[in-house]
């Protein structure tokens, strides 16, 4: 792994901010690197509050997508809100029909089949609002180039809002209304939201011409934190303001669903990595091994003996997706080995069986193998489909754009994609996206890298540094948990390999150490998970250094600080 040691802020800035909030440099160095300069900025970043909210009349087309669901109350029409099957869609769709129920009874809910329909809004789709004479669509979480679908339901009048936040192309639908904070020419304060966030946008905006108090929003934010932990969005202005009150809606008063969950795991505290963890690929399995529509079903009873019923079936997709992802996964490792992908500079694989559910997972797993662009298709009634996964810095929506010739259909983000095309352009899309990958990629994107915040001494890491640390949660993009890198350290001479071997001659996969440090040699534990085999550079190194990020660890009624290792070097 590269260790690149991001550059020192100003000095003055980091000394200014350590004296006015009484705290460690270290610590003050963190938040400059986060963009936190004043006292102030720092109070509302420690104390995220729902009032620094934006008003959700900044974001473009906001007034005339309130205008026409209030005349389609007025005139009692039929409402579908559509979403898409993943966990941001369904979390939207929950949020936003779960709210216009509480206006108004003519409300439905639809989500793609994943399989029949594909992702986005469809024909189906539109063809089931024409049979069911539903008037007015809201999209969550896509529609953005949904051009001809659009125009289609427009010839059966039926009328479109689109909540989206992927990134437009060079038109937009003809909808009624097109809410997305990542268009040109929308001037809302931040555009990071998720589909979810940008659906709760649209209900701030109802609730406030109805002078509706805020506080009845607030119990709609654990399925924003939700979305936001699974979407991988950053967490800094509104998404942070979001997911710091939405994981205390889940801590506290969740929804009976998300209870539900919580129940089975036997959780009582949930951090947004256990979001993601936890909650996230539960919800996402409903869409990939049955339909999405599950999730909405869980996530909107009300009744907690049904939604525990939900959540156990649930769960059993979400077993049944962990057996046949790892398989497919081991089908795609073989595959790049027989047909010598390692070679490539984008990972490119394919078979007509493997299930479209999880080639995403799948194309993630295979990063962590084969560090490249990825790609893991599979086939859709006539057509290939794909997901795919990128490395970190390289843009693979952009990739997929320089490709777009062989392509029926794409959309998604930097980092992760979907699309589809046909089977007799599958070789010639290939060809093209390894040249585009090999003549953009730059060669220090090929290792992965861990950035590294700040280095230490590991005698400043006390209980109180910890637990100012701790309130720089919710952690994730734009926020990540703080990195650390210690040098010149020892093992006690206990350090081990860990956890249980599955089968006979296998080594347990963990590291478990027992550092000395300091003039009075004071212990410190570290784990690394994964990291097993590292034991030979403890063992064949005088010192070694450690790249890390802090935790409690409780054990027995007593609770210590444990460096969790990312990666270590020896020094010999």
């Amino acid at each position: 792994m590269r260790w690149i040691t991001k550059p020192l802020p100003n000095t003055e800035l980091v000394n200014s901010l350590s004296k006015s909030l009484g705290i460690d440099k270290i610590l003050a160095q963190l938040l400059v690197q986060r963009g936190i300069y004043t006292f102030d900025e720092a109070k509302s970043f420690f104390r995220p509050n729902l009032e620094e909210l934006h008003n959700p009349f900044l974001m473009k087309g906001m007034e005339r997508a309130v205008t026409r669901i209030f005349r389609a109350i007025k005139k009692q029409e039929n409402i579908m809100v559509f979403g898409d099957y993943d966990v941001d869609g369904t979390t939207a769709v929950a949020l936003m029909s779960t709210y216009l129920l509480s206006l108004y009874p003519n409300v439905v809910t639809y989500i793609p089949d994943r399989y029949t329909e594909g992702y986005g809004i469809s024909y189906q789709g539109i063809d089931f609002a024409e049979d069911n004479n539903i008037s007015l669509i809201i999209a969550l979480d896509c529609g953005i180039k949904a051009i001809d679908k659009i125009a289609y339901a427009k010839e059966k009048n039926i009328d479109f809002i689109i909540c989206d936040h992927h990134r437009p192309g060079a038109t937009v639908p003809d909808a009624v209304a097109v809410l997305d904070p990542k268009q040109k020419d929308c001037n809302y304060p931040y555009d990071e939201l998720s589909g979810c966030g940008v659906g709760f946008k649209l209900i701030q905006a109802i609730a406030q011409v109805q002078e509706q108090p805020f506080s009845d929003l607030i119990p709609y934010l654990d399925l924003l934190a939700i979305s936001i932990a699974a979407d991988i969005v950053p967490i800094n202005g509104e998404n942070r303001i979001l997911a710091y009150h939405g994981l205390k809606v889940i801590n506290s008063n969740p929804r009976p669903g998300v209870k539900a969950i919580l129940e089975q795991v036997q959780k009582k505290e949930l951090t947004i990595t256990d979001v993601v963890f936890i909650i996230a690929p539960r919800i996402n399995a409903a869409g990939r091994m049955k339909q999405g529509i599950h999730a909405v079903e869980l996530l909107t009873e009300t009744d907690q003996n049904l939604a525990q019923k939900f959540a156990r079936e649930i769960d059993q997709y979400n077993l049944d997706r962990k057996e046949l992802d790892k398989k497919i996964t081991d089908e795609a490792l073989q595959q790049i080995r027989e047909n010598k992908e390692e070679q490539n500079s984008a990972t490119i694989v394919f078979s007509e069986t493997w299930h479209k559910g999880v080639i995403g997972i799948v194309a993630s797993r295979l990063i962590e193998t084969h560090y490249k662009p990825t790609l893991v298709f599979t086939k859709s009634g006539n057509k290939l489909a794909a997901s795919a996964r990128s490395v970190k810095g390289f843009d693979v929506y952009n990739a997929l754009e320089a490709c777009s010739e062989h392509i029926e259909q794409f959309g998604g983000h930097m980092y992760a994609a979907g699309l589809t095309l046909l089977p007799e352009n599958y070789q010639s899309f290939k060809q093209t996206f390894e040249k585009v990958v090999k003549e953009t990629l730059p060669k220090e994107l090929t290792t992965p890298e861990i950035s590294i915040d700040a280095e230490v001494d590991l005698v400043d890491l006390n209980p109180k540094f910890y637990r100012i640390l701790a309130q720089f949660a919710p952690f994730g993009p734009a926020n990540m948990k703080p990195v650390f890198k210690a040098s010149a350290l020892r093992d006690n001479g206990y350090g081990k390999r860990i956890g249980k071997v599955e089968k006979e001659g296998d080594l347990p996969e963990h590291l478990r150490l027992h550092i000395i440090y300091g003039a009075d040699e004071r212990t410190y534990n570290a784990i690394g998970f994964g990291m097993g085999d590292r034991i030979k550079i403890i063992e064949n190194s005088e010192t070694f250094d450690a790249v890390f990020t802090l935790e409690e660890n409780c054990w027995n009624g007593y609770t210590s600080l444990q460096l969790m290792l990312k990666d270590i070097k020896g020094n010999s």
